[in-house]
């Protein structure tokens, strides 16, 4: 393989290699049950997901590298067509992998747990920085190590964060406009509803990154490069006290 053909990507939690057309990933404890998960979305027909390769000789996962490009998140709001493409991509993923119900206790990565009647298995990290955009258009949502099971609405709120984005401060009109675009796209709950899962999704998101710090996950020790979870800890904070105005402009 020649050299210029391998790139490091950055971006991924636990570290990821471009080698070629394909794309190498540290595993863990959560890899079957992870894998076990695209391979059944995969093969019931969701698209914009990587296509799994198994394992290299290194006990890395293999995936496709999906082209495009990644969403510089604190330099770059998407245009409304992408932010409602993703949502109608998360809507379509939640659809289908209501059936999907692994039984008994599986080892995710945010914990051991076992799928609850009232839960689906989520993607859990569905914020911007995970899309692939192409052409202008969402095409992609990678990064799939924190799937587990949760509630849909958790998966939305973590999406409205960083797609509208919530998480820091841009003109009020807007955060309306593309809020109400997310409700409409999502077609299941409205802006209030969506508004009131934030703080609670991105308050337990803060909470994961501290306990996987605790016992030693590497992808969570990274995080702590950037200032997690402080840094998520103070955006909520500060989007609670933004939080009154948006509600009264709805």
């Amino acid at each position: 393989m020649p050299e210029d053909d391998t790139e490091h990507l950055p971006g991924a939690v636990g570290g990821a290699t471009r080698i070629g057309r394909t794309v190498r990933r540290p595993t863990g404890p959560w890899t079957p049950a992870v894998h076990d998960l695209l391979t059944y979305l995969w093969d019931n027909g969701l698209r914009g997901i990587p296509t799994l390769h198994g394992l290299d000789e290194e006990g890395r996962e293999v995936l496709e590298y999906v082209e495009g490009r990644g969403v510089p998140i604190d330099r770059e709001v998407v245009l409304d067509t992408v932010l409602t493409e993703a949502v109608v991509w998360l809507r379509d993923f939640h659809d289908l992998v209501e059936g999907y119900r692994p039984e008994g206790e599986l080892p995710w990565r945010g914990g051991a747990a076992t799928l609850a009647d009232d839960q689906i298995i989520c993607h859990h990290d569905p914020g911007a920085y995970n899309w692939i955009i192409q052409s202008g258009h969402f095409v992609a949502m990678i990064d799939w190590d924190m799937a587990g099971p949760g509630r849909a609405i958790d998966d939305l709120a973590f999406l409205a964060w960083t797609g509208i984005p919530l998480y820091r401060e841009i003109p009020l009109e807007d955060v309306v406009r593309r809020l109400d675009l997310l409700v409409d796209a999502y077609g299941e709950w409205g802006p209030m509803t969506v508004l009131g899962a934030v703080v609670e999704r991105m308050s337990t998101a803060a909470d994961r990154i501290e306990a996987g710090q605790a016992r030693g996950d590497q992808g969570f020790i990274n995080l702590g490069t950037v200032g997690e979870p402080q840094r998520t800890r103070d955006r909520v904070a500060a989007f609670r006290e933004r939080l009154p105005a948006i509600e009264a402009a709805l």
